[in-house]
Formats: structure tokens, sequence, C-alpha cells
């Protein structure tokens, strides 16, 4: 009897060998929080900006006021290593003094010294660039995080996630070519592909194994979205048009979430829907 369940074992992982299985699979990572409005997921691009200083607390604020269920952030580094949330590589469009410079030659005390806000409103006058530590305060318990990984070390990154317990409701866009560095950095930690154009959806969702996908909106179809539903992904599509007749062509073709430069305008039109 034992010599029979010995051969049975032999020959079960003979199969798996066979398959291609390996003995410890590489564990995926969903979203633990179902959306707020609707059954989408509402990402506020840069946060609500529409007469706020894009990427500043100010605006990350009211993305948590208006329930969404994500802000975006751009996340770069300051010369001294501090992570910040700003779009540009330069921050020549967030001053009005003539100030030019990449991020990455400023120190986080001289980027903290930079007015952002009085360029939209005097009332904005003392809204600052925030670093990611400020942010993350800011919107633990309260929303999630798409993090737009511009130049900053995935490493470095994922530990400041941990040590806000934030790893799992942070899902980090990049390319699938930093998947792997991710998870090894932080097996908890959600990455979300980017597709590259042009190269097949299939063999990135088989490489990558994602639970999230981030398309653009050019690259978006319904045979896009029922490919990543196929392989267990939802899609987060990046649609910053933002105008109805869009959203209405991404909820028809199953997109799971919708980041928008109108955040409240899609959130009363998943209401009305």
């Amino acid at each position: 009897m034992q010599f029979s369940r010995w051969v049975f074992t032999l020959m079960c992982v003979c199969c798996c060998l066979a398959e291609g299985v390996t003995a410890e699979p590489t564990k995926r990572t969903s979203y633990p929080v179902p959306p707020k409005n609707g059954g989408i997921y509402v990402v506020a691009h840069r946060g609500v900006h529409k007469g706020i200083p894009e990427n500043t607390l100010a605006a990350y604020q009211q993305a948590i006021d208006l329930g969404a269920d994500f802000v975006e952030i751009d996340l770069r580094t300051t010369k001294d290593g501090h992570f910040v949330s700003i779009h540009n590589r330069t921050v020549d469009a967030y001053l009005g003094d003539g100030t030019t410079g990449n991020v990455s030659e400023f120190t986080l005390a001289e980027i903290k010294a930079f007015d952002i806000g009085s360029r939209i409103d005097s009332k904005w006058k003392n809204e600052r660039v925030p670093t990611l530590d400020e942010i993350l305060t800011l919107c633990r318990g309260r929303i999630g995080i798409y993090l737009d990984l511009k130049e900053a070390s995935i490493p470095e990154v994922a530990k400041k996630l941990q040590e806000h317990n934030m790893e799992r409701h942070v899902v980090w866009c990049v390319g699938p070519d930093l998947v792997a560095p991710i998870r090894k950095a932080c097996p908890s930690c959600i990455p979300m592909p980017d597709p590259v154009p042009g190269e097949s959806l299939e063999a990135m969702l088989k490489a990558t194994q994602p639970t999230v996908v981030a398309p653009v909106w050019n690259d978006f179809t319904a045979t896009f979205s029922d490919t990543c539903h196929r392989a267990g992904a939802i899609v987060i599509v990046d649609e910053q048009t933002s105008t109805p007749e869009n959203w209405n062509q991404a909820l028809d073709w199953k997109a799971d979430g919708i980041q928008t430069d109108d955040p409240a305008g899609l959130i009363e039109y998943l209401r009305e829907r």
C-alpha cells in the first residue's frame, strides 16, 4: 500500500512538472476594498484639482471628501533622497517666478519652500509639494492610492508603504518589467501593469499574473477587458478626457474603474446610472 501511494505521488509530481506548474506558485494579491460608487472604482487624477493646485494635500483631501476610491500621485525623488508628488520632471510649471530645473536637482527643503498654490488662487498660497509620508498619513484608512512611479526606488517606496501599513491599499502603475521587482521588494504590494502598446496582452498577463491592469484610453477595448477578466485581473482605465460618452463606453466595455480629471462628475454619473 505504501509503495502504491509513493508511485501515485511521484506520478502527480511528474504531471505537474510536465504542465510547467511550480510547487509554490506566485501569490496574486487583489485590492481588498470594494468600490464606493456604483461598483466602479473612481480614481481622482492628481487629486481633485479643479480650482485646487494638483498633487497637493488639499487636492487629495477633496478627493476623500468627495468619496473617490483612489487619489493618483506621481512619485519623484529630490536631490537628498526624499519622495515627493510632482507630475512633471521639472518644477517649471508649478511656479510663476521663473524658477526652473528638474525635481532631482532640488533638496526637499528647497522644494518645500516653493509656493505652488498661488498660481491657482491666492487662497492656496500656503500649499506645498507633499512628501510620500504626508500623503500616506493623510490617506491611510480613508482612500486608496494609485501610485504612478515616475522616478523613485522601488525598495525604498515599498518600505515606506510597509511603515504606514499601506502596502495593501496602494496600486502601483508601472511597466510590466517592474512587476517582478515590486513583488520581490514587497510580496503583499499590488503592482498594476500598464501594457506596452503593440505587444501581446495575453503574454503580459501570463508573465506578470496581475490582479489589476491599467490601460490608457486609446488601448482599451471590450476585447481588452474580456481578456483581462478571463486572466483574473480587473481593469482601471485611464480616461482623462472625462466625458460621459467615454464613461458610458468604458462601462459598456466592462471597465472596473476609471481614472479621471473630473471625479465629481464621474461619481454623479455613476449614481444616476
